[in-house]
């Protein structure tokens, strides 16, 4: 109990207007979370119910994935009703209880905006497919075929096909960046736009903190339908025709930063709300500058530097921090335009970090060596639900599988669904505490052992140690929001300094498997916290410290 109310304390320390900068958000999947009813699958009263935890991690806030109404064929990310709460996940009374009881412990909410696409079963969509002259026929992208029939464009979904969809009652294509249920909405219409704002000021009139907003660049496309140019072979395996094109127009349209900037302008008339982009793809680093530049665009925007890399390497970490340098001595509301990252190491769409970075037998310190260089960043930090615990990536047999990306492409893209797997709560409890229902994915009996139960009574746990390193981060400036004063690869070794109110912070990290001997100097300072066995100028696999001068 004393250790929730200092995290809390920690948290009302940082309280203001922009209580986001050098946040740390918890990201919760509710499919996977906790399942109330007995269903087999998590829901927003699972959620509320075990809002203490996350509350006891220390962070800022919490972001929810879509729980609105949809038919699931991209399990939420296929709105069929962007106002209302599927019935597998509650009721909006369920929602504004969830609120309520976040607010009550000091957890800021944020909630998905899905705004490229919507379901096919959406009542738009229904109206617009159903004449050329209906008062909708425009709010999606709809286009004549080429004289052979053919589609408009070579366009290529991200899901493996082309981009287009033949519809019989129009006699026309419709276009989809991603499953062919999941129609494009067409950016550019000024009536659209303006839904999809009205949208936004539902939630907020409802009490929410901010806005992940995804896909954001995929909102507008190029009217003039030219074709994308092929991509040159960059030596990574090609696994869908999406991969051969350079996707200049399709998606990433010059006209998205003027709409972004009706977004900023709403969220502005409501206290404190953060809003944060999800921006993929090959230009990603400038697209993320460009929606977060100046003070009438977004906050914040959230790249992929981490969530796809084969490795973790200092070089990595240093070209992620050199894309967004500081422009003032230190960071704050006068820092300029130099715009504000967020970062994460898992998410629901991308491998478990532990998983893909380490070997097995090293697990136990690479999560802790992990946990502490997230909390190292420069920006906001997002902890993908059952990080602090160290979750495995999950192998889910064929026969199994839900995600229609890794259904259509298999067996060559790793399936989303082994980061999906249900919360294990209780080690020795059925379906490790998750529900009493059979669960919609298994939870993996690796991930069982590591229960919440089971590691919230252990000190010496991981999920005790994700609790230090958000403690060290909420209650040290430089941390939360410095700059970056340097950083630099020494080898395997990751030396980082943050500097801010006068204060000067070093993380040094060995990203090895080996223990290292450290370049003399290197250490200096008085030492704040030790990871994995620090000895003078060695470091153990996987070792780190943090140094305050």
């Amino acid at each position: 109990m004393n250790r929730f109310v200092s995290m809390k304390s920690a948290r009302a320390d940082n309280g203001d207007a922009e209580w986001w900068r050098g946040a740390a958000i918890y990201q919760i999947y509710p499919r996977s979370f906790c399942d109330s009813n007995a269903d087999g699958i998590g829901d927003l009263p699972g959620i509320t119910q075990k809002l203490d935890h996350v509350a006891s991690l220390g962070v800022d806030g919490i972001w929810i994935s879509p729980f609105f109404t949809s038919p699931m064929k991209d399990f939420g990310y296929d709105v069929a009703d962007y106002r209302d709460v599927d019935p597998i996940f509650g009721t909006l009374a369920d929602f504004d209880a969830l609120i309520a009881r976040a607010h009550e412990l000091g957890l800021k909410v944020l909630i998905d905006q899905v705004y490229a696409h919507t379901s096919d079963e959406h009542a738009w969509f229904e109206e617009s497919r159903s004449s050329r002259d209906n008062p909708k026929a425009d709010w999606y992208v709809w286009a004549d075929a080429k004289p052979d029939g053919s589609p408009p464009s070579n366009w290529q979904s991200v899901f493996g096909g082309p981009a287009w969809t033949w519809d019989a009652r129009r006699g026309q294509y419709y276009m989809h960046n991603f499953l062919s249920s999941q129609p494009q909405v067409n950016g550019h219409n000024p009536d659209v736009q303006q839904a999809l704002l009205d949208v936004a000021k539902f939630w907020l009139d409802r009490g929410v903190d901010g806005f992940r907003i995804d896909a954001l660049n995929f909102l507008m496309h190029d009217p003039q339908l030219r074709d994308n140019p092929p991509a040159p072979d960059n030596g990574k395996p090609r696994t869908r025709p999406f991969d051969y094109q350079l996707k200049v127009h399709n998606q990433s349209h010059k006209d998205i930063p003027a709409f972004i900037e009706r977004i900023r302008a709403l969220c502005d008339r409501y206290d404190a709300v953060f809003t944060v982009a999800e921006v993929g793809g090959d230009d990603a680093a400038r697209e993320m500058k460009l929606f977060t530049q100046g003070d009438r665009r977004l906050n914040s925007a959230y790249g992929f530097n981490f969530l796809y890399a084969d490795q973790l390497t200092p070089q990595l970490v240093c070209d992620a921090l050199g894309e967004w340098p500081a422009d003032g001595p230190e960071d704050g509301p006068d820092a300029g335009g130099a715009g504000w990252p967020s970062w994460a190491f898992e998410n629901h769409d991308a491998p478990r970090a532990i998983s893909r970075w380490c070997g097995p037998e090293h697990h136990d310190a690479f999560a802790r060596m992990k946990a502490a260089l997230l909390c190292s960043l420069r920006g906001n930090i997002i902890i993908y639900q059952g990080e602090e615990l160290g979750l495995n990536q999950v192998e889910i047999p064929f026969e199994m599988l839900h995600d229609p990306e890794a259904i259509a492409n298999w067996p060559q893209t790793l399936s989303r669904d082994g980061a999906r797997t249900p919360m294990p709560w209780i080690t020795q409890c059925e379906n490790a505490g998750f529900g009493h229902a059979a669960p919609w994915l298994p939870v993996g009996d690796e991930n069982a052992a590591k229960a919440v139960d089971r590691q919230g009574n252990d000190p010496a746990s991981l999920l005790n140690h994700t609790r230090a390193m958000l403690e060290l981060r909420a209650r040290h400036p430089a941390l939360r929001s410095g700059r970056v004063a340097a950083c630099r690869c020494e080898g395997d070794v990751l030396v980082l300094d943050r500097e801010a109110d006068g204060q000067r912070v070093r993380f040094v990290a060995n990203l090895s498997p080996e223990t290292v001997t450290l370049p003399e100097g290197t250490v200096c300072g008085d030492v704040m916290a030790a990871i994995n066995g620090v000895d003078g100028d060695t470091l153990a696999p996987y070792g780190a410290i943090f140094l305050q001068s």
